[in-house]
């Protein structure tokens, strides 16, 4: 029965700032966050805790991050270093499940119901789990452990950092009242202003809203609201999680004022492009081509057209001018890529 799941949820606390504080002592007691230059419109990826007392945040503009906090040292980052962690944590987690659903470098759920450690106590191997990432990776997590992904999830959050949370079966029904209606996956800024005019904050107040309403407002998404509100997620822990495009984007110093400008960067933008796909089988998998553009009002625009026949840079170039003219102004970023059929949805030949 899906009620008899056992779900953990597992988050690195601030992942890449732990591990160069890890690395250097001298780190640990001084506000760092890692990002991009101020001066290159850099954006943090993470900062610690220190960080965070002064306001500063994850996907926060590094300038701005600098006028909160004036001390904040800005660390531009080592994703080898980071990636090399993270398979650590993922060996560990194998220890006690197959089903593990990686949903970054640093998070993952793992479906413990039918593991034989610890006589079956998810709590106990969610501990486990826990002190092996800080002696053997050298960081914290915080964990949560519940009966399906939605409530794990919110329990691994709930006592950070170095944290866990254990929502039993039995507790679950009062658990989910009072939490935050911005916990629920999908529910961004828009949805939680769509939600305020209706003096809703938290699931305690979603369960009171009539269906209807609901559905009037949030359409096809009013039933998982609905569910969650309840405290209720069916979605199984994904094992398979297909990579969906490949793609490089590059955001620049100083906006390109023009169509010309940004047809001479493109390039530039291919070369990487065909770089990651190195040594990639990716090929039998191509089935777009797509262009971002973002512009210097920060709306983007995104265009894409199937692969018909043999590629061709070519086609980029035209892609870029249609995204270019639905703006007709400056641009300060332009991604370009291929969305790929997933593996098993592709076409298997017949033998003869």
């Amino acid at each position: 029965m899906l009620s008899h799941r056992k779900i953990i949820h597992i988050d690195a606390d601030c992942f890449y700032a732990s591990i160069e504080m890890r690395d250097n002592s001298d780190l640990r007691t001084i506000p760092i966050a890692i990002g991009g230059s101020s001066t290159n419109r850099g954006v943090l990826a993470t900062a610690n805790y220190c960080a965070r007392e002064f306001g500063v945040r994850s996907a926060m503009p590094t300038a701005t991050a600098k006028r909160l906090c004036p001390d904040l040292l800005v660390i531009p980052g080592n994703m080898a270093k980071y990636r090399l962690a993270s398979e650590q944590m993922q060996a560990i987690f194998r220890d006690f499940t197959e089903w593990i659903e990686p949903l970054s470098l640093d998070e993952a759920y793992l479906d413990v119901t039918n593991s034989s450690h610890f006589q079956g106590s998810a709590t106990r191997i969610a501990k486990e789990i826990r002190l092996r990432i800080q002696q053997e990776v050298g960081i914290t997590v915080s964990a949560g452990v519940a009966t399906n992904k939605f409530l794990a999830k919110v329990a691994s959050d709930w006592d950070k950092p170095d944290g866990l949370t254990v929502i039993p079966p039995e507790k679950q029904a009062e658990f989910v009242l009072d939490v935050p209606v911005k916990c629920i996956s999908g529910i961004g800024q828009v949805a939680q202003e769509k939600l305020a005019k209706l003096h809703v904050f938290t699931c305690r107040d979603l369960q009171s809203v009539d269906f209807h309403v609901l559905q009037k407002q949030f359409g096809s998404m009013a039933f998982r609201l609905s569910q969650f509100a309840l405290g209720i997620d069916d979605r199984p822990v994904s094992v398979s999680r297909e990579r969906k495009s490949v793609s490089v984007e590059h955001t620049y110093p100083q906006d390109l004022p023009n169509l010309t400008a940004c047809h001479s960067v493109l390039p530039l933008l291919l070369v990487e492009l065909k770089k990651r796909m190195a040594g990639k089988s990716y090929e039998a998998q191509l089935s777009k081509y797509y262009l971002k553009v973002k512009f210097n009002d920060f709306k983007q625009t995104t265009v894409e057209r199937p692969i018909k026949s043999k590629l061709s840079d070519d086609v980029f170039g035209e892609l870029l001018r249609e995204a270019f003219m639905r703006g007709d102004r400056p641009v300060r970023l332009i991604g370009v890529g291929f969305r790929l059929t997933p593996v098993s949805t592709q076409q298997i030949p017949l033998p003869f």
